[in-house]
């Protein structure tokens, strides 16, 4: 379980002080698919950046299975962003000069896991995603679609319990980003907790829940049927 309690982001100070994010009060349960829909500079990418504890809110607070995680050291929130999250954006950030199945094992190799197990682990995942036949292609070997796809499997590397997607479909034409969005669908039907930021409806009513933000504020909250 998520708990954010009045979190608040502000940039600069004093007369140029912005606030990015204000005062933003919600949780989000164990395996919730959730959507965020909102205009550019609605505070989107800022929160879904302190989600992932990517950066430090101002005020509020922010707890993870109850745990306070404003307090938490550099290295503490470097540790559980590792064991918690994975990330997905939308321009995939892939390693050209490397093989995809190299690209999927980063992450493992960060956390110095064993070469056969990085090795099995993202083959295992390439494959779910659809990719078994191309694991010795570079990404620049791929299309948009392809590409999205090794990012998934790379984000899921580590097995974390929650999916963080920065416009996931964004750069992707109709046909792949459905391709994109069933490979989710499948995810939460698994079990894992989804928060998805899209500028799309179509493409945020695939979650059970939206989030409508404006100027750093939840305005609007709606359940898809």
């Amino acid at each position: 379980m998520i708990s954010i309690l009045e979190l608040t982001k502000t940039y600069g100070v004093g007369g140029a002080a912005v606030s990015a994010l204000d005062h933003l009060t919600l949780e989000i349960r164990d395996g919730e698919f959730l959507s965020i829909m909102g205009p550019s500079g609605s505070g989107k990418s800022t929160f879904l950046s302190l989600l992932g504890l990517l950066d430090r809110p101002s005020s509020g607070q922010y707890l993870i299975d109850g745990r306070d995680t404003v307090s938490l050291s550099d290295d503490e929130l470097a540790s559980l962003r590792a064991q918690k999250f994975g990330f997905v954006f939308q321009a995939y950030n892939l390693m050209p000069r490397y093989r995809i199945i190299r690209n999927v094992e980063l992450p493992l190799i960060y956390a110095g896991v064993e070469r056969r197990e990085r090795a099995n682990r993202a083959e295992d995942l390439l494959r779910m995603v659809g990719l078994g036949h191309r694991l010795s292609h570079k990404p620049t070997e791929l299309s948009g679609g392809e590409q999205q796809r090794v990012a998934i499997a790379r984000a899921l590397v580590n097995g974390p319990a929650v999916i963080l997607a920065d416009e996931p479909t964004g750069n992707l034409d109709s046909k792949s980003g459905q391709e994109i969005m069933g490979i989710f669908q499948q995810l939460h039907q698994d079990g894992k907790t989804i928060v998805l930021v899209t500028h799309e409806p179509k493409i945020a009513r695939y979650a059970g829940r939206t989030l409508h933000f404006l100027d750093g504020s939840l305005v609007r909250e709606e359940i898809n049927t």
